[in-house]
């Protein structure tokens, strides 16, 4: 059998691949003549995925909010993946910043409409009564979530806002998780006692959290975009997509999540405040309004920012 010019130069390229490597290249091809096809349910895991939904209760709607709850943990993987990019790249253009900030802005578009899956598609009255298996679990204990924000913004701007003052860069780490503004739904700031809730959660991921803010102190989101060039900066479809990413994720998404709780807590009726199951006050923690959770404060007016919130 002859072999054809693009088959030679295809050899070639595998040889320098698998030498650069330390690798024979023979033994690699060798190997493929024992390899199966790649089937779609093997690449994708089908079957181990769709096992991975295990109900706490006979209630057919369960299943609901388990599987909404694992599709947004994988979007949450995707934004990670995202950012994480843009985070090690040495040099940024600024269509590269953009379409990545846009990319992850539309992950979170699904994610806010999503929620009428939740609020169309399941039933209340089932929800309410599986949701007590449910405690003391909450959303809140979503790490990537979490992890998002660390890689988004500096840390001063995920401090609780009563507190911003007393924090600083040469706060150690531990100090200023102690004082995030999601520490408000699990701790009595009178007291310093945790719930439960808060402290399963920081068991489980404090150290990981730790790591994590070292990691991105100085390549997160918004140190990135402070240390491109003032052209670059100045880019207006930089701007804006920074800007839309912000308002998305930290208005928009937020809302509907707001939206869709007290639809389900309080069947509407704001003087009705059901606790949520990890028994925070979710509707003074989820409210923009009263943490103004703003990712890039700089690109926003004086004006926008005192009113974070406040027309939603």
């Amino acid at each position: 059998m002859q072999i054809s010019s693009k088959t030679n130069e295809l050899i070639e390229q595998l040889d320098k691949k698998f030498l650069d490597l330390g690798q024979d290249v023979n033994v690699h091809l060798e190997g493929l003549l024992h390899s199966k096809p790649i089937t779609y349910w093997d690449y994708i895991q089908t079957d181990a995925l769709l096992n991975l939904q295990i109900q706490r209760t006979k209630l057919p709607d369960e299943m609901v909010f388990i599987m909404y709850h694992q599709v947004n943990e994988l979007l949450f993987k995707m934004i990670l993946w995202e950012i994480e990019q843009v985070a090690h790249q040495e040099q940024i253009t600024a269509a590269f910043f953009s379409s990545k900030l846009m990319r992850i802005s539309r992950y979170f578009d699904m994610l806010t409409s999503s929620f009428n899956i939740m609020r169309e598609g399941m039933d209340a009255e089932q929800y309410m009564k599986f949701r007590t298996t449910l405690t003391p679990a909450s959303g809140f204990q979503s790490a990537q979530y979490r992890k998002i924000e660390f890689a988004s913004t500096e840390l001063i701007n995920l401090i609780d806002n009563r507190f911003r003052k007393t924090i600083d860069r040469n706060t150690p780490y531990e100090h200023a998780l102690e004082h995030l503004y999601w520490q408000a739904a699990g701790k009595d700031y009178t007291t310093g006692k945790k719930s439960f809730l808060l402290n399963a959660f920081e068991e489980k991921y404090r150290v990981e959290f730790v790591a994590f803010t070292q990691e991105y102190n100085t390549i997160n989101l918004y140190s990135k975009f402070k240390t491109l060039p003032e052209e670059v900066r100045n880019e207006k479809n930089l701007i804006h997509a920074m800007r839309h990413y912000d308002y998305t994720v930290n208005i928009t998404w937020v809302m509907a999540h707001y939206h869709a709780a007290n639809y389900y807590l309080s069947g509407g009726d704001t003087n009705k405040i059901v606790k949520a199951t990890g028994g925070s006050e979710w509707a003074k923690y989820m409210h923009p309004k009263y943490q103004k959770r703003i990712f890039f404060p700089s690109l926003w007016t004086s004006d926008e920012l005192e009113n974070w919130g406040n027309d939603v």
